[in-house]
């Protein structure tokens, strides 16, 4: 049936409608149309709700040295274009500093590149149109010749074919040497701006991380410590005797686990009980703040609650073990909890649920105080503060044991940044989760290949037509319709998927065990990268298509059968897939950048977490900033920017090239104003995601080099092809000197910046006064700190859990426990390291 129909006759070989440019009219029209009323509807809800789109602004001190945006309609464009990089690196930190350059790189090569695609390639391929049977004839040649011999009823296509036969080959070759001149030349401007863009970024984060002193920066984290080491005072001892500096503080990581399990659980009682007096007091008086967390509220009105009168609650847990039917009564209706009870927990009984909770949580704050005078067994890991940076640079650019593995010194993550469970989880189990959840990411890729195709493809008319011809029918009676399910659903569909795998895999990275969340994040960005740059670009380029899934399998299979059909093959599929990712970075850009701009998840979760929330914390989490990740953003923005380097020197390209540098014009904007005014951004890896952005960038270009190969020896331009040998050569050559010279800048800081930093005041407000690390002690005004420094003020290398306040139920009625024996505590919060 999919032969006859007149829609898989025009799309058999052209799905993604590279004969048809309403196609990708179509999609320009749908995504502006989508993206201008997003971008509307923020800038009308922009001054009306600045808790959400000004979150970051109002709660950060940092954020404060910004300039107030206008609430006129459009009056806030131009002062967010005018703050400069210096603002942006004094607000948001060096993370977001290199996350802007990497969109500001893209624009510089995206808009040469598309001056000569449109002054140069254009033009010359214009000129020599292909003139040959490419396209026309089928890619493998026993299945030509089988159609002219076995298909009689298809009398029309035989005549295309015979005329194609007939047709004389007007070809000419000279214009292909253009191939080989722009990928030396885009090759060329490519390293040179990644060159030129990383030592400025090294100049900026050596002179940004040497002017200041933080508690990070003065820390060594010290692996593979012996046993016979495993004390304070001994490796206090060790380091002191390497003669590189004093030691402040060492804090020697130990087994925590049955104290944190301990903290984990009180956190879920605690909820429970002030969602318990939220339904008992009916909601009435539940006075909240939708500005901050408890950690900043202030107190509520009412007596507090001292340990004596902790000690004098009911014993209602005794009292239910000892007697099941033990109800308290009350004057007036309070809220129950089933409990389950007796041999095998089968028996349950409802109790009074503030009364339950209570004395639940006065449990396990006896047992928490006695965990925390507990000696627990010491790990293999360490946190080493020093008395200046210098020292701590020093040792962690030494090798300070001459045994393998054992005293290894290395960056340290912040205080924050610490995850503190996998601090004391065993080497061997940290690289068991790290290999085996490698592994599962492997095999994951082959089964979203296997998942991903075929519901690409069937969103397709010549595959609906197999499926549901009424519905085909009707599609093809309405060519807009048409064009929608063939161009535009498939980009839907892998757009949504890209959207959803980023937090599955963020899952997977939370568990492989390690130190930090600044290293979870980096590894987070790698995962999905790999999954967008495989499973949507890989593997479509190798299928040939996206859609017709029933003739890809036959014609793929086909292919294998001859080797030469399948470079044929592979060059076909990059010209007919060029529409495609045409229609998906326009999509990408125009289309939902904008409603990224309007936080169109925390608008559509917001009245669902509303209608959810009871107690005053949830109310006040409801209002916090959404938290900027970079692994879900910046894998698809490196993959938009290597289908532009490949499709750059490709007949059409300019048409890439331009969505492509539309793209990055409106995504960096976007961000800009998500990471310096609305969004919260914790990651702490100062910059080292500029690393991986490079390695993947020149893992686009080697990609570039062997498409150009390709087309060229598709082309019979043999000699030329293999003259981008030389080239990729070169480009792998690039990569290893590269990564020599400059990772280490990227990683350490050169003791040369801190003899130069006390006259430095980059990333520093308008007051800071000449300041080394012999001044470290000194109070300065919080508007002279870094970000990193007025981030980590109060802050110490310590589990929160020994630290962490045993605070009581954050309610704000006065009157809540009157005629009950306990009062309402007040709250100071709940992470106090």
């Amino acid at each position: 049936m999919k032969d006859d129909s007149p829609t898989c006759k025009k799309g058999f070989d052209d799905p993604f409608g590279t004969e048809h440019p309403r196609d990708t009219n179509i999609q320009i029209a749908l995504s502006v149309a989508l993206g201008f009323g997003a971008f509307l509807a923020f800038c009308f809800l922009r001054p009306r709700w600045k808790g959400l789109y000004a979150a970051r602004k109002k709660q950060s001190d940092r954020a404060t040295a910004l300039p107030e945006l206008p609430d006129g309609f459009f009056g806030w464009i131009l002062p967010l274009w005018r703050v400069t990089e210096e603002q942006v690196l004094a607000s948001a930190g060096l993370d977001a500093y290199v996350y802007l350059a990497f969109f500001k790189m893209a624009m510089k090569f995206l808009s040469v590149t598309l001056f000569f695609a449109l002054v140069v390639i254009k033009p010359v391929h214009d000129r020599y149109p292909d003139k040959d049977v490419k396209g026309k004839i089928p890619s493998n040649s026993t299945e030509f010749i089988a159609g002219l011999i076995h298909a009689p009823e298809r009398i029309e296509v035989r005549s295309e074919w015979r005329q194609v036969l007939n047709m004389p080959v007007e070809y000419s070759s000279d214009y292909l040497w253009m191939y080989l001149v722009f990928a030396y030349l885009f090759t060329g401007l490519a390293m040179y701006l990644i060159v030129s863009e990383t030592r400025r970024i090294i100049e900026i984060r050596q002179e940004y991380l040497g002017s200041q002193t933080t508690i990070t920066d003065r820390t060594v984290r010290l692996s593979g410590i012996p046993l016979e080491l495993r004390s304070e005072d001994k490796i206090k001892e060790i380091v002191e005797g390497l003669e590189i500096g004093k030691v402040e503080t060492v804090m020697l990581c130990k087994n925590w686990k049955e104290l944190d399990s301990r903290m984990v659980e009180r956190i879920a009682v605690l909820r429970k009980l002030e969602e318990a007096w939220t339904v008992h007091l009916g909601n009435r008086r539940v006075e909240r703040s939708l500005e901050t967390l408890p950690i900043v509220q202030p107190p509520p009105p009412g007596p507090e609650i001292g340990e004596s009168d902790e000690r004098e609650n009911s014993n209602l847990l005794h009292d239910i073990d000892r007697d099941p039917d033990h109800v308290i009564p009350y004057a007036r209706q309070r809220p129950t909890t089933r409990i389950w009870y007796g041999r095998f927990k089968l028996r349950y009984r409802n109790v009074d649920a503030i009364d339950y909770y209570e004395e639940k949580l006065r449990r396990l704050d006896e047992q928490i105080r006695a965990l925390r005078k507990k000696e627990f067994e010491p790990t293999p890991l360490a946190f080493v503060t020093m008395d200046s940076v210098a020292s701590a640079q020093m040792a962690i650019q030494a090798v300070l044991d001459p045994s393998p593995l054992q005293l290894l010194a290395n960056n340290s993550p912040a205080p924050s940044d610490v995850v503190w469970p996998n601090t004391y989880l065993p080497r061997s189990k940290r690289m068991l989760r790290a290999w085996s959840i490698t592994v599962f990411i492997g095999v994951l890729t082959v089964l979203w290949t296997i998942l991903l195709v075929p519901v690409a493809g069937a969103l397709n008319t010549c595959s609906i037509h197999e499926v549901w011809p009424s519905l085909a029918e009707l599609l093809d009676s309405h060519p807009n319709l048409q064009s929608i399910v063939n161009t535009q659903l498939p980009t839907l569909a892998l757009t949504l998927l890209n959207v959803a795998v980023p937090y599955f895999y963020d899952w997977l990275a939370n568990l492989q065990g390690m130190i930090s969340q600044g290293d979870v994040e980096l590894s987070v960005i790698s995962k999905n990268f790999f999954f967008t740059f495989f499973n949507f670009f890989v593997i479509f380029t190798a299928l040939g298509t996206a859609s017709g899934v029933v003739d890809m399998f036959e014609r793929f299979g086909d292919s294998l059968k001859d080797t030469s059909s399948i470079a044929n093959a592979l060059a076909n599929s990059l010209q007919k897939l060029l529409l495609f990712y045409v229609d998906f970075i326009i999509l990408q850009g125009l289309g939902l950048f904008p409603l990224r701009l309007m936080e169109f998840g925390s608008l559509t979760l917001y009245p669902i977490n509303l209608m959810g929330a009871k107690t005053p914390r949830d109310y006040a989490e409801l209002v916090q900033p959404p938290v900027f990740s970079y692994g879900f953003y910046l894998p698809q923005t490196i993959l938009i920017f290597i289908i532009c380097m490949v499709y750059s020197v490709l007949r059409s390209s300019w048409m890439v090239l331009l969505s492509g540098l539309a793209y990055f014009m409106i995504g960096h904007f976007v961000h800009k104003y998500q990471l310096l005014y609305a969004m919260d951004h914790r990651q702490h890896s100062t910059g080292k995601g500029w690393m991986m952005i490079c390695d993947r960038v020149v893992v686009g270009l080697v990609m570039f080099q062997l498409t150009t190969a390709g087309q060229l020896a598709l082309k019979q331009a043999y000699k030329r092809s293999v003259l981008i040998i030389p080239l990729v050569i070169a480009t792998l050559w690039f990569s290893y000197v590269y990564s020599r010279t400059y990772r280490p800048l990227m990683k350490f800081i050169a003791l040369r910046s801190l003899r130069r930093s006390e006259h430095s005041d980059l990333g520093r407000g308008p007051q800071e006064e000449m300041y080394s690390p012999e001044r470290r002690h000194i109070p300065r005004p919080r508007a002279s700190l870094t970000i990193d420094e007025a981030r980590e003020i109060g802050l110490r290398f310590i589990n929160p859990s020994l630290i962490m306040p045993l605070d009581n139920v954050w309610i704000a009625d006065k009157n809540a426990r009157s005629g009950h024996s306990s009062a309402v505590p007040s709250t100071n919060g709940e992470n106090g390291a």
